[in-house]
């Protein structure tokens, strides 16, 4: 039985996204992670990429899956009778976006949503920050899963 799904655009994952699902895995059981398409943001990997990226770096969690879906996050959950969504968060501007879509995901489609602050070590990293550091040639091996770092490093060569 899948217990959340933890929805993202992961472009790339971090690991400040890995944090969150190894924390949440462990207390929900079974936790499906949810590449979605996020139509404000132009993404450096496209979704199969995106697929690979996050089953490679979460091979070692047997009760985490992998999929991908565009469109409502409460379309996805109903199709797959799970009613809870995991969300991170990093700061309190955070906070004010994904408390919208929570409300607005349990108003339309009963999905509740379970919010996991990142361990402050983490609390600066972005996929976007991560992206702009590997674009210039910097270090990302701290930041992100190493089949992360060696696709960004081919990617930006």
């Amino acid at each position: 039985m899948i217990g959340a799904v933890y929805p993202g655009s992961f472009d790339p994952i971090t690991y400040g996204h890995l944090d969150v699902i190894e924390r949440a895995a462990q207390r929900l059981g079974h936790l499906v992670v949810l590449c979605t398409r996020n139509p404000s943001k132009q993404p450096l990997f496209d979704e199969a990429e995106r697929r690979e990226l996050i089953e490679a770096s979460t091979d070692h969690l047997p009760s985490v899956q992998v999929d991908a879906f565009d469109g409502l996050l409460v379309d996805w959950c109903n199709a797959h009778g799970i009613n809870v969504a995991v969300k991170g968060l990093r700061a309190v501007s955070d906070f004010e976006h994904e408390l919208q879509m929570a409300q607005m995901n349990s108003h339309i489609g009963g999905v509740e949503t379970l919010f996991m602050t990142t361990r402050p070590v983490y609390s600066f990293l972005s996929s976007s920050l991560v992206k702009e550091v590997a674009r210039y040639g910097g270090d990302v091996s701290d930041l992100v899963p190493p089949p992360v770092a060696k696709r960004l490093a081919e990617r930006f060569g």
